[in-house]
């Protein structure tokens, strides 16, 4: 598993030999018999270069947030055994999300001294792997969650829609923009395993006239941004969001015809332990008008 994912990344057999500290041609062994294993070539080999095959990308995928939990277990274990201290790892979604970790953070360690908070972007390309493969204990994200296995708190920000459209798109002469209206441009969302619940609540396909919206996909928030700028289409965020990404070729217009975006924590059902109940009472905490976080839904 670790020679075929170093392979993945580095893509070249004798810097996967070295990070390994194994002889290349124990590497190429090691991936044939995998190969073999499997069925099928995980990589392309050339005298020019190594890619992976799409059954080797599958695999990749596949592999790495199990390989990463696994990393993440031992090296809590061993922390344990040095008596060292105990670390909650969290997520945020946005700028704003951060903020409240951030300050959660602070309290909790002062009444924690044995505990370490570690937090993580989360980024809207894969906004539930990192909770599900345990990259994090805990997370503060966008709306709606709707999973068995995840639960999830009361509403913690709630921030009203704004459309981004370049400084000379037609949307920015218009009285107002509705629904409608995006049937006359693209709308940019966003690749990966976004749920679709949460595609279409976001990015709606069709109109309510049932007019189609095209789409226009982006990787990640920065480059949804960038292609905002470059006059692509149009995509959505909060109306605070525009304190941290304001740019000289984008306006940000009022769009009340989708829901408000909301921020909530979200955790695994099976892990309701004791310092993620801690930190999230500490949330509520800095936020005293909230609910509790007893009811999960």
């Amino acid at each position: 598993m670790e020679a075929f994912l170093t392979l993945a990344e580095e893509l070249h057999f004798r810097r996967t030999s070295e990070r390994l500290g194994l002889a290349q041609g124990r590497v190429s062994q090691t991936i044939r018999k995998l190969e073999r294993r499997i069925g099928a070539p995980l990589f392309e080999r050339t005298s020019r270069k190594v890619a992976l095959t799409r059954v080797g990308e599958k695999l990749r995928g596949d592999l790495l947030p199990a390989y990463q939990q696994v990393q993440r277990a031992l090296a809590d274990a061993a922390a344990a055994a040095r008596g060292t201290r105990d670390v909650l790892r969290v997520g945020y979604s946005s700028p704003m999300a951060a903020e409240i970790v951030l300050k959660a953070a602070d309290r909790f360690t002062t009444r924690h001294p044995d505990s370490e908070v570690r937090i993580q972007e989360i980024q809207l390309s894969d906004p539930l792997g990192p909770i599900r493969s345990g990259q994090v204990h805990l997370q503060i994200t966008e709306l709606p969650v709707d999973e068995p296995d995840l639960a999830v708190g009361p509403v913690l920000i709630a921030e009203e829609r704004r459309l981004l459209v370049h400084h000379e798109h037609p949307f920015t002469r218009s009285a107002a923009v509705t629904l409608e209206d995006l049937a006359a441009t693209t709308l940019i969302t966003f690749a990966g395993a976004v749920p679709p619940y949460w595609q279409e609540h976001h990015c709606p396909r069709r109109t309510p006239s049932g007019l189609p919206i095209p789409h226009l996909v982006a990787g990640y928030w920065q480059d949804a941004l960038a292609m905002v700028g470059a006059g692509k289409g149009v995509t959505f965020a909060s109306a605070r969001a525009e304190q941290y990404y304001a740019r000289p070729d984008t306006v940000w217009l009022p769009f009340p015809h989708l829901p408000r975006f909301e921020y909530v924590p979200v955790w695994p059902r099976t892990g309701d332990t004791p310092l993620v109940r801690a930190f999230l009472q500490t949330i509520d905490e800095d936020a005293p008008c909230l609910p509790a976080h007893s009811t999960p839904r």
